[in-house]
């Protein structure tokens, strides 16, 4: 099969730490590859000492399983400095092959540098920030309605019909908190 890639890598991410496989041509010739796997943790310094192995090994691609929201840190520290591409988790494994945690990242990075796999859209850094602060909000506003909800329930519990009588039970942020 033939390379788009030449000097390829894939990560496999778990929680705690990493698989890396960097695939590069081999010392015996244009169809000789050489793969080299390694461990890094998943804390700040370990990945920028990932992301300092694979500019020196000159990578041109480096494909990252999307596994929960593991794959988030090192996608955001790599993204600037080499050309990252995200995979569905499903269309790897759809694709024959094994799947165990070291050999993952040698399967991936096989059909990374074949372009056999499909990327997903991730959206600019702008645009992650402003969907991350909105859904915050809604998070936030949902959490407001449950605690008014919480609060009315024990003082329906309690004897107190306040609902009753006042027609906002929590009222506006800002406002007061009851109205007639």
């Amino acid at each position: 099969m033939e390379l788009l890639h030449e000097r390829c890598a894939a990560l496999d991410i778990g929680k705690k730490d990493l698989k890396a496989c960097v695939s590069t041509p081999g010392p015996k010739g244009k169809r000789s590859r050489s793969q080299e796997i390694r461990t890094f943790a998943t804390t700040t310094n370990a990945l920028l000492q990932l992301r300092d192995w694979l500019i020196a090994e000159r990578v041109s691609l480096v494909v990252l399983e999307a596994t929960g929201d593991y794959w988030r840190a090192p996608f955001y520290l790599l993204e600037d400095d080499l050309n990252v591409m995200l995979v569905n988790a499903a269309h790897a494994k759809g694709l024959p092959g094994r799947k165990t945690d070291v050999c993952d990242a040698a399967w991936l990075c096989q059909l990374g540098e074949c372009g056999l796999l499909r990327a997903s859209f991730v959206p600019p850094e702008p645009i992650r920030q402003l969907r991350d602060l909105t859904r915050y909000r809604t998070t936030l506003t949902a959490e407001r309605s449950r605690e008014a909800q919480r609060l009315e329930k024990e003082l329906e519990d309690a004897g107190i019909k306040l609902s009753s009588v006042a027609t906002t039970f929590w009222g506006s942020p800002g406002g007061r908190c009851w109205r007639r």
